[in-house]
């Protein structure tokens, strides 16, 4: 499976794989410890969702949906497909008899929107509700729809009338709401770093009665038979004994290779979307001891910290700036630092200077001519949160959070000045520079490609959706993107933007910098050491 295992849903002694870039996946399961591909459709969009019903799927391919004839599963044949007007991702898709729901966003807020699909060929909207939130997670039960609605919580809708769907309840959380299911009375709602346990029973007053925090990062979620199943992104897939809702206990795991992010249950067996480690298929028959028995895997890894000559230049926090001797990387050496006034986030090297993001303090202009005494010589309070930083010329380029992309003259490195900025809709968390283009992350949930020709002037000229990227580095025609919670993407061919590979890292990236061509020998540094 060459691309990103983003979700699955396994129906028939069948695995339906949403593979990112790479489409749709028809996998043979039938044979739990030896899974092997059976047909496979190449979508144009990103597959991040995927739902089966009798001889169809519907896909969650980027902004649109994707009605797949899977009749015969070596050859999956798309009949039909609606775009969705004014959003520019889709994270889940569900079905319940004639109606596709979709949970929807673009980089501020979110939607559901219920599809007639009783003419594949010709799928239509019928209904519609907006979130203040981003959407991820959505599931549909008995006339009601679940959602995962970010920061703000979960959400009932009733959607016994598909035309007129309309909130109920809610029930906030304490983190980032990703996933949610259904089983019986009760919503099991992945919150980041914990498992939130739900009474639904009555729709319009949902009630938390239990939780339970795992070692990961919580992100996907299936219940059967009294265990709810977490994918937990580094801490791999948690059995969770819900027999007890209010008593949620954590009775077994297994640890998997990469950043589980999705998981469906059938037959005693739980099939993981396991991000940059494709899919793992767990026999969970015993709860109490899973055990990998099969898998069909996929590259990748994540990176961060900025590296120039023998020496690294690391942004550290509320420590300022660290200049770290590597000639050696077996005996890596710190000889200098600077204080910063902020919380250091990201730094780019330039001639004898140092441009740090200093988050709410802006952008800090060190000269670290002599790497042993580094010392600010200016600076400028950008308009947001400076998150991430890169130089071409005499501009430096800042990721400023909810303010966008500022294009900052450092030619007079003692009296930096803005020059022009764009809103990219989100929360600029980093930025790269090739060229005349600028390519900025957008935590929650994006990739923008933006052109810096005219720096007073720039217009954004393509997107990617991401999981939750927050920095990129381009090197060599790859982009390669510290994606948080999904790890490292890479994506090839800049300036066009589509995934070529993920390789495994750690589940919260949170920065990267890479030092030659992706065949390159040399070191890869990241927080905390050299690989």
């Amino acid at each position: 499976m060459p691309g990103l295992a983003l979700g699955v849903i396994v129906s028939g002694g069948l695995a339906f794989v949403a593979n990112a870039n790479e489409g749709l996946r028809i996998l043979d399961v039938s044979t739990p410890s030896a899974p092997f591909e059976v047909g496979l459709l190449d979508t144009p969009e990103t597959a991040y969702g995927v739902a089966v019903s009798g001889a169809y799927a519907y896909v969650a391919d980027g902004g649109h949906l994707r009605v797949i004839d899977v009749s015969t599963p070596s050859v999956p044949v798309e009949v039909g497909s609606y775009p969705l007007p004014g959003i520019s991702f889709t994270y889940a898709v569900r079905v319940s008899g004639n109606y596709v729901y979709m949970a929807n966003s673009d980089a501020s807020h979110g939607d559901l929107r219920v599809i007639d699909v009783s003419t594949p060929s010709a799928p239509v909207e019928v209904g519609f509700l907006e979130f203040s939130y981003q959407v991820r997670g959505l599931a549909v039960s008995g006339g009601f729809a679940y959602v995962a609605n970010l920061l703000d919580g979960l959400r009932v809708v009733d959607v016994s009338m598909p035309s007129a769907p309309a909130e109920v309840g809610f029930v906030d959380t304490p983190g980032s709401s990703w996933r949610v299911a259904i089983v019986g009375g009760h919503a099991y709602v992945t919150d980041v770093f914990s498992v939130r346990v739900i009474d639904v029973s009555t729709p319009s007053a949902p009630v938390e009665v239990g939780f339970i925090d795992t070692p990961g990062e919580a992100y996907g979620v299936a219940a059967s038979g009294g265990f709810a199943y977490l994918a937990d992104q580094s801490g791999g897939l948690r059995v969770i004994d819900v027999s007890t809702p209010s008593v949620p206990t954590d009775v077994g795991f297994v640890d998997t290779p990469g950043n589980s992010v999705g998981v469906a249950i059938s037959g005693g067996f739980a099939y993981v979307a396991d991000g940059d480690e494709g899919l793992r298929v767990i026999d969970v028959s015993t709860p109490s001891a899973p055990v990998e028995v099969g898998f069909i895997d996929t590259p990748g890894s994540s990176v961060g910290v900025a590296k120039s000559g023998g020496l690294a230049y690391v942004a550290d926090g509320y420590q300022g700036l660290r200049v770290i001797d590597v000639s050696v990387p077996s005996a890596p050496a710190e000889v200098g630092f600077v204080d910063t006034p902020g919380y250091s986030t990201d730094v780019a090297k330039f001639g004898d200077l140092a441009f740090v993001a200093d988050w709410d303090q802006g952008l800090r202009v060190i000269d670290v001519s002599v790497p042993s005494a580094p010392a600010e010589v200016g600076f400028i309070d950008t308009a947001g949160d400076s998150r991430g930083v890169a130089i071409s010329g005499d501009l430096a380029f800042v990721a400023d959070g909810g303010e966008g992309l500022r294009m900052i003259d450092v030619n007079v490195p003692s009296a930096p000045v803005e020059v022009g900025f764009i809103d990219t809709l989100g929360y600029a968390t980093g930025v790269a520079i090739t060229g005349d283009l600028a390519y900025v992350t957008q935590g929650y949930g994006a990739l923008h490609v933006i052109d810096v020709s005219t720096p007073s002037a720039p217009v954004e000229v393509g997107v990617s959706a991401t999981v939750d990227a927050q920095d990129v580095v381009v090197v060599g025609g790859y982009a390669y993107v510290a994606d948080g919670l999904g790890g490292m993407v890479v994506f090839s061919d800049c300036p066009f933007i589509f995934s070529d590979g993920f390789e495994s890292g750690d589940a919260s990236a949170w920065s990267s910098v890479v030092s030659g061509s992706p065949n390159s020998q040399d070191h890869i540094l990241v927080p905390g050491g050299i690989f």
